[in-house]
């Protein structure tokens, strides 16, 4: 069974053609360019590559089939192995979730593999059964790259945008609404991008000054705007890092100052209720000798005594810079 095998092509520039099942090993084994994407998650694709494709060096079979990566790139003889991260389109998954792509390529094969489902590749599969190109190793790894990275530089600017809008709105409500919650999730989102983008990025920079023939001239061009572009994405999520962790700290400041405020405003009223409320307690008490006992007006002379002491009170709190 070969339910594994997702896409198989025999490429070049005169044409494009799908491999048989029974003649994929002999494509991936002669001089004519040949490409294979397999489902690295299917139980039988290690055991295949090992037995069919005996040629790979164990450790390029290790590396394209290992359950967690990390994006590089090694130079091994003629050719090179990468394993580089694209965004998450699948259904019902975060686009910060990105999926992974294991790659080996050099000048008469490519054999790449998929855990989840990768656009780029269904778009590059599209094109060479079309005979559209690529029609070189080169080519299909700048194409690939391009691809990855263009779809990268969209998330980034949806990312870019969204914080946009909540500085804005930050601003329109002078700073009254709690967009802490919006700017957690902002955050998250360019944290698990970077933490793809920034080793991609340092794979980039090995594949656009690998020493392989396999890319002319025109595919490195093309593989260091690749490069180019993933370091501005990683710079625009720091930034973007950087202003919600701002706008964050100042959401909490004024949620700090009011507090503060309220504490103050609470403090004042409780200084001057206090002597009253010592005065109303010691009148209170029913003993004999108490003045005013007896006093028809005692009352409203006692009400009068009180306004004053908190208009004194007052006058002492404005001398002494409370309030």
């Amino acid at each position: 069974m070969t339910d594994f095998i997702l896409h198989a092509y025999a490429i070049s520039d005169k044409d494009c053609h799908a491999l048989k099942k029974d003649r994929i090993v002999d494509g991936l084994k002669n001089d004519m360019l040949a490409w294979v994407h397999l489902d690295a998650t299917h139980p039988d694709t290690k055991d295949w590559l090992e037995s069919e494709i005996a040629f790979l060096d164990p450790f390029i079979v290790s590396a394209l089939t290992a359950d967690e990566t990390r994006p590089r790139m090694t130079e091994i003889g003629e050719g090179i192995m990468m394993i580089l991260r694209g965004i998450n389109f699948n259904e019902d998954q975060d686009d910060e979730d990105m999926v992974g792509l294991r790659l080996y390529a050099d000048k008469s094969r490519i054999i790449s593999l998929e855990r989840r489902p990768v656009i780029a590749i269904r778009e590059l599969g599209d094109a060479v059964s079309k005979s559209e190109g690529p029609f070189d190793s080169g080519e299909f790894v700048s194409s690939l790259v391009y691809q990855l990275t263009r779809k990268v530089d969209r998330a980034v600017a949806e990312i870019d945008d969204t914080m946009d809008e909540t500085e804005r709105e930050f601003v329109a409500s002078g700073g009254d609404r709690d967009l802490r919650r919006e700017l957690s999730d902002i955050r998250m989102k360019s944290i698990k991008l970077r933490r793809h983008l920034a080793p991609q990025r340092d794979a980039l920079f090995e594949l656009k000054s690998a020493k392989t023939d396999m890319l002319d001239d025109k595919d490195r061009r093309a593989v260091h705007e690749s490069y180019n572009r993933t370091i501005r994405s990683v710079e625009e999520l720091d930034a973007v890092r950087e202003r919600s962790q701002i706008i964050k700290d100042e959401i909490s400041a004024q949620m700090s100052e009011k507090l503060n405020r309220n504490t103050y405003v609470l403090s004042l009223i409780a200084a001057i209720f206090l002597p009253l409320g010592f005065l109303t307690g010691l009148f209170g008490i029913n003993i004999d000798g108490l003045p005013g006992i007896g006093v028809p007006n005692a009352f409203w002379l006692f009400c009068a005594f009180m306004t004053i002491v908190v208009i004194i009170q007052v006058i002492v709190f404005k001398k002494l810079k409370w309030f």
